[in-house]
């Protein structure tokens, strides 16, 4: 857990929460009249000790009431303002609103790092040769940049529905009992929430709809799922075999307890883990959408976990990333003697298209350069040795542009335009 993050969490800062709303309420209600001038330095002056309240929460089950019984404990005889025209969930749900949005902005900052970090790792390593793959199988060339490029725009539109589901949570509710404002009047209850600068939700029942709770989650797992997908890439290019790129290891870093020589891509194994902890808390929070009529709490419990630990989690899977990109080693060298590692198999399709384009019926095509490709992968010659030999290749290609069809760089030409539409 992170510290800024892990504060605005913790059990105190819930209650500091609490009974800034309380008093937001107060306030509203002393500018109306209805609380006495000779009230509110004690009620400006209230606190809630935490061990009281778990003390009375332990008696009453009910950590609301035993939050405005501690309060009251702090204000005395005014404690009777406090409250005033209020339901729990009308601190409860407001509260949850100001703390979801100071971790939206947290969670916002790490994700611009993360971007900035992506796009200049993207640009440093744009001409980066590496061979592309699918199905895990050598396909054709890419560049280091393009993928890291694939991976920037991405991030930037989680940025942009992290946009949106920080403005959905960023709402509150001062409403009563069943959302009529029975006890207090609409504009009584912008009034507080502008003081606590958060919106308004325009209509609610006893809660909040939790249809922005599943949003939310929604978009933290989202993000965890494209910090996830680049763990695991990173994973598999860190593999012995491949050996890419690695993960930053740095002095008196251990990788294995048995075998010293290890050095795991244990940060990335981390945030795959924790990418399905976030998918868990995503269906938690959809299924808290529906409860009975104007309210019931089956949502309430799974709530106290799955928001803060997911605002945790993802604040820490995007530090832990961000450092990786930085700090990663690649290595162009071995990209490069990978992508020659099948002796010129990467490069069929330039030669079954010059085929076409020389004339041969693309299905002919198709299965000539195919049955080269087998027989190379079989053993002997390279493929471009055995294309060079083969009769019918010779009177379709000439061998300067045969030769020419086994340049990486010539199917790598338009990276910088594709890097351009990205804003790189």
């Amino acid at each position: 857990m992170r510290k800024e993050m892990g504060e605005i969490w913790s059990d105190q800062q819930k209650i500091e929460t609490w009974l800034a709303v309380e008093k937001a309420v107060c306030e509203a209600w002393h500018r109306q009249g209805r609380i006495p001038d000779e009230a509110m330095p004690a009620i400006r002056a209230a606190t809630c000790d935490l061990g009281r309240m778990r003390e009375i929460e332990q008696e009453v089950d009910h950590d609301l009431i035993a939050f405005l019984r501690a309060t009251g404990e702090s204000v005395g005889a005014y404690a009777r303002f406090i409250h005033i025209g209020l339901t729990s969930s009308d601190v409860v749900d407001t509260g949850l609103a100001v703390q979801s949005t100071a971790a939206g902005l947290i969670l916002d900052r790490d994700l611009a790092r993360l971007v900035k970090s992506v796009g200049n790792q993207a640009v440093s390593h744009r001409h980066t040769i590496m061979i592309g793959r699918t199905h895990g199988m050598h396909a054709e060339p890419t560049t280091f940049g393009h993928k890291l490029a694939v991976w920037y725009d991405e991030l930037r539109r989680q940025r942009r529905r992290l946009d949106l589901a920080r403005e959905d949570m960023a709402v509150g509710k001062i409403s009563g009992a069943v959302g009529t404002h029975a006890h207090v009047s609409p504009q009584f209850e912008e009034e507080v929430c502008a003081d606590l600068s958060i919106a308004v939700a325009p209509v609610t029942t006893q809660i909040v709809q939790r249809d922005r709770h599943a949003f939310f989650m929604t978009v933290l797992s989202g993000i965890g799922g494209t910090l996830e997908k680049m763990a695991v890439e990173i994973r598999h290019l860190q593999r012995t075999e491949v050996n890419e790129v690695e993960e930053p290891f740095h002095a008196g870093n251990q990788g294995s307890s048995a075998m010293p020589h290890k050095r795991n891509p244990h940060a990335s194994e981390r945030i795959s883990g924790l990418a399905r902890l976030l998918r868990g808390y995503a269906t938690t929070a959809a299924e808290n959408n529906a409860l009975w009529h104007e309210r019931d709490i089956s949502h309430s419990s799974a709530e106290r976990v799955i928001i803060p630990d997911a605002c945790i989690l993802l604040d820490f899977m995007m530090h832990e990333m961000a450092e990786i990109i930085e700090g990663m080693e690649v290595y162009p060298e071995r990209m490069r003697r990978n992508l020659d590692a099948t002796r010129g198999l990467i490069f069929s399709q330039p030669v079954l298209l010059a085929l076409v384009d020389g004339g041969m019926d693309r299905h002919d095509a198709y299965k000539l350069v195919q049955d080269h490709a087998q027989r190379t992968i079989e053993g002997g010659e390279s493929f471009r040795d055995r294309l060079s030999a083969d009769l019918t290749v010779q009177q379709l290609i000439p061998s300067h542009a045969l030769e020419a069809l086994f340049d990486p760089g010539a199917q790598l030409s338009h990276i910088d335009e594709v890097l351009r539409r990205v804003g790189l």
